[in-house]
C-alpha cells in the first residue's frame, strides 16, 4: 500500500474483537475542540464577573461594578445582579419617569377630571390592572369577582362600603371590618329559621309564610335587633357596611349554589348562627397616595361605581 493510500485509510485505535470487528478512530473537528475550549473559558470568566458559585450561607458576588438604587427614600449600593439593575432601571429609565410623572399628574387631578380624560383612563387602566393583580388579586379574584362567604365581588354594582371613588379610596387606604355578631346564644334553631325565612323573602324568595311572619317580628324586634345595621327596610347601612337584603346579590350566604328552598333557609340561618367577622388590611402603609388613587379609579370601573 502506497503512502498516499495509508494516510486516505480510515484508522482505527489497533483494538479489534473476533478478527473482524475494530474501532475507528475519528478525532472531533479541530473548529469542534476550539469550540468546546471557548464555552469552558467564557464559564471560567463569567463565576468571576458574576454572581456565581454558592460559598456556605452566601455566594461569590463577581468583580462587576456596583449598583445604587433607591429605597424609601434612601440610596443603596449592592454588587451587581439582574434584580438590582431591573430596580435602578425602574426608578431611573424613560420609561418610569414617564410613569411618575403621570402618576403625579393623576395623583394631583380630582376623580371627576380622571374619570372625564381618556387619556388618563387608559393609564389607570393599565397601571390599575398590574396593582390590582399584585395586591388585590389574591383575595378578589384578577377579574374582581370575589368569593362568596370570604371576598366581596367587586365586578357588581353592590358596594358594601360605598362606591363612590371617594368611598373606595377610603376603603382601600384605611381597610374595612366586616362584622356580625353570631346568634346561636341568643336565638334558638327554630327562631334562627325562621329569620332566615324572613331574610330571604326580602329578596323575593317563595318561603313558609308562617315561618316569615315570626322572623319578622325577631328581625325587626329586640329579641334579634337585626334592623338596626340593617334597617326595618332590610336595605342594609353604608356606615356598617351592612349587606343589603332586598337585593339577590349574595355575598356570604351562597344561596345562588341552594337547590331547594331548605338549602337557602340553611345557607341563610349558618350567617346568622354563626356571624361574620372578615377583616380587609389598610393599604396606606403600602402604596403611595396617588397609586391609591389609580387603583381606585380601577375598581370603581371593575364594577360600574357609584
Amino acid at each position: 500500500m502506497s503512502e498516499t493510500d495509508k494516510q486516505q485509510a480510515v484508522q482505527t485505535t489497533g483494538h479489534s474483537w473476533d478478527g473482524d470487528l475494530q474501532e475507528y478512530n475519528n478525532p472531533l473537528p479541530t473548529w469542534w475542540v476550539w469550540a468546546f475550549y471557548g464555552t469552558v473559558a467564557f464559564a471560567v470568566i463569567y463565576w468571576f464577573m458574576y454572581p456565581a458559585w454558592p460559598v456556605g450561607h452566601d455566594y461569590t458576588k463577581g468583580i462587576l461594578r456596583h449598583i445604587t438604587y433607591q429605597v424609601d427614600g434612601e440610596e443603596k449600593t449592592t454588587h451587581w445582579n439582574t434584580r438590582a439593575r431591573l430596580i435602578r432601571e425602574m426608578q431611573t429609565s424613560d420609561e418610569a419617569r414617564r410613569m411618575r410623572e403621570y402618576l403625579e399628574k393623576v395623583g394631583a387631578s380630582d376623580y371627576e377630571t380622571i374619570l372625564g380624560d381618556p387619556e388618563m383612563m387608559a393609564f389607570t387602566r393599565a397601571v390599575g390592572k398590574g396593582l390590582f393583580g399584585d395586591n388585590c388579586a389574591p383575595c378578589h379574584g384578577r377579574g374582581g369577582q370575589g368569593v362568596i362567604g370570604l371576598f366581596p365581588n367587586l365586578a357588581d354594582d353592590d358596594w358594601l362600603w360605598g362606591g363612590t371613588p371617594q368611598d373606595i379610596e377610603t376603603t382601600i387606604r384605611e381597610g374595612r371590618l366586616g362584622f356580625m355578631p353570631a346568634f346561636r346564644e341568643t336565638l334558638t334553631d327554630a327562631q334562627i329559621e325562621d329569620t332566615a325565612h324572613f331574610v330571604l323573602s326580602l329578596s323575593g324568595h317563595e318561603v313558609d309564610a308562617e315561618k316569615a311572619a315570626r322572623g319578622e317580628k325577631i328581625f325587626r324586634g329586640e329579641t334579634g335587633g337585626c334592623y338596626y345595621c340593617h334597617t326595618r327596610a332590610g336595605t342594609g347601612l353604608k356606615s356598617q357596611g351592612a349587606a343589603n337584603l332586598t337585593d339577590k346579590i349574595w355575598t356570604i350566604a351562597n344561596v345562588p349554589a341552594a337547590r331547594s328552598l331548605q338549602a337557602k333557609v340553611t345557607a341563610v340561618g349558618q350567617v346568622i348562627r354563626h356571624g361574620v367577622e372578615r377583616r380587609m388590611p389598610a393599604w396606606k402603609d403600602r402604596l403611595k397616595p396617588e397609586e391609591i388613587k389609580v387603583l381606585t379609579v380601577y375598581v370603581h370601573e371593575l364594577g360600574g361605581g357609584k
